[in-house]
This record gives structure tokens, C-alpha cells and sequence, in this order.
């Protein structure tokens, strides 16, 4: 978005992470709201019941509006010792060189194409600066199949992480909402792991983890349920929780704007090997 170039354009200029510090690399509304607070429960086991008070998006900075925006708050300084934990939006393909320099470990979630446009849709209806003139379905498929919506092309912002997982699988791990939704338990003992966190062969641990993230429960917390802004997005806590399942796009997209995001991703993603989205 054209308003957010300055800060993604700053983050990219002047980020350093430590060699601990873990992103959060994401497609915007493909599972960032909930991988946030799994992340900061497996980093911050003991401080997890933090999400009872806390939206996720409070408790993991934004790199490109919390750190570098209009509402950027200085970033912490730590020992490298100490694990710092960000969320960015910003492809791969401009922040690479960031990441690879300084050692630290990415992680990145995907989603349906399908669903990923749907979700954001219904975001971008929630938007204040929208009230006046609603984002129509048709126009979101045409613009998000041309590459032109919030942070840009999704398909090579897919890829571009998941070659970087398949080229330097210690330091990016890759996972699919879907792969999360089916065996949340599984994935979150492979990311404790890949976090070198301790408590990865505590079933227990895991399990609350799961129960206390999941979609019920988080959604069920005052603080997710109100009309609070972000400080960094005229957009309110309550409209990062809507419904969080999969093939919901089945009720808005018509015939032809799904077989029209099919052909896409065969395209983008079938031709690549990534047999996926379909």
C-alpha cells in the first residue's frame, strides 16, 4: 500500500536483526493473528497467559508500521542472546539480504489462494477509509490476480520464502494454514524445535499451547472483541478474529472467479512444483 511504502522502505534500509530473533513472515490474512500468538507461547511459555489481556498484534511489533511507521516505537535493545520476535509482510525477494546477513530464523505461513483473497476482502471492508466506498468481490479477484492489493503479488511472495526454506531449511521454516489447522499439535512441537525450545517433547505443554491459541478461545478474550485501533491501522481488535476455517471462500466466489484463481495458481505455483492451492 502506498501508504506504508516509507516504512517498508525504511525497515528494508535499516533492519538488523540479532542472530536470535524470530520473524513472522507472512501474505497479509493468511494465519499471521494466530501463528503470532503460537510463537509467543512457545518463545514465552511461561508469560503465554499474556494473550488473556493482550491482543497478539500487541504483543509482537509489526516490523514495517510498529517499528518503522508513523506509530513506530523504538525497538528494544537486547542483549543477541535474547530472543526478539517481529511479524512482517514484506517479500522475501527485499528483505532477504536482512535475514541471511544476520543468521536469525523466519518463519512463514501460507494459505489458499482461495481463501487468502476471501479473508481479505472481508478485511478491507473493515477498514475505516472503506465506509464510504465498500471493495467489491469482482474487483478483489481482478486485483489480487494481477498482483495488485495490500503487499503486492501473492503468488511471489509465496515463493520467494519457500524457495528460501528449500534453499536454507535450518534458518526458514515454511508451513501451510492448512497443514496448521489439520495437526496443529504436530507443527507446533516441529516449531518449538526448530525454535530450540526446550519443552518441544512436553506433550502437555504442547496441548496447552494449542487449547490456548485456538481460534475459540482467543476469539473468546475481551480484549479480541472490541472495537479498540490499532495503533498502527484504523482497524479494530474484533476484525482480526472472523471465522478462521478453511473453504469459506466457497460462499463468496463465484464459479468463474474460482476456476479463473485455479488456472492462476497451476500457473504460479503447479509449474513450480508446489502442488498446492487447488
Amino acid at each position: 500500500m502506498p501508504m506504508m511504502t516509507p516504512a517498508i522502505q525504511q525497515a528494508i534500509a535499516e533492519f538488523n536483526p540479532h542472530p536470535n530473533d524470530v520473524i513472522l513472515a507472512s501474505f497479509p490474512k493468511t494465519g499471521t493473528t494466530w501463528l503470532k500468538s503460537l510463537l509467543f507461547s512457545i518463545i514465552n511459555y511461561s508469560s503465554r497467559d499474556s494473550l488473556v489481556k493482550n491482543n497478539p498484534h500487541a504483543l509482537i511489533p509489526f516490523l514495517e508500521n510498529d517499528v518503522y511507521g508513523e506509530s513506530s516505537k523504538p525497538i528494544s535493545i537486547m542483549s543477541n542472546d535474547t530472543t526478539r520476535i517481529f511479524n512482517t509482510h514484506i517479500p522475501y525477494q527485499l528483505l532477504g539480504k536482512n535475514i541471511e546477513s544476520s543468521g536469525c530464523r523466519v518463519v512463514y505461513i501460507t494459505r489458499n489462494p482461495k481463501d487468502t483473497l476471501n479473508s481479505l476482502w472481508h478485511f478491507v471492508n473493515k477498514w475505516e477509509m472503506t465506509n464510504v466506498a465498500p471493495w467489491g468481490m469482482e474487483e478483489a479477484v481482478e486485483k489480487f490476480c494481477h498482483g495488485i492489493v495490500p503487499d503486492g503479488p501473492y503468488y511471489e511472495h509465496v515463493l520467494g520464502y519457500r524457495i528460501a526454506s528449500f534453499e536454507n531449511p535450518d534458518k526458514v521454516f515454511f508451513v501451510t494454514y492448512e497443514e496448521l489447522r489439520k495437526d496443529t499439535v504436530t507443527h507446533v512441537k516441529r516449531l518449538a524445535e526448530f525454535l530450540s525450545c526446550p519443552f518441544a517433547d512436553d506433550d502437555k505443554k504442547v496441548e496447552e499451547i494449542v487449547k490456548s491459541c485456538s481460534f475459540e478461545v482467543l476469539s473468546s478474550h475481551e480484549v479480541n472483541k472490541c472495537d479498540d485501533l490499532q495503533a498502527w491501522f484504523p482497524v479494530s481488535n474484533k476484525s482480526f478474529f472472523r471465522q478462521g476455517t478453511m473453504g469459506d471462500h466457497k460462499k463468496y466466489l463465484s464459479e468463474e472467479a474460482i476456476e479463473k484463481i485455479d488456472a492462476l495458481t497451476k500457473e504460479k505455483f503447479h509449474k513450480c512444483g508446489f502442488i498446492y492451492g487447488i
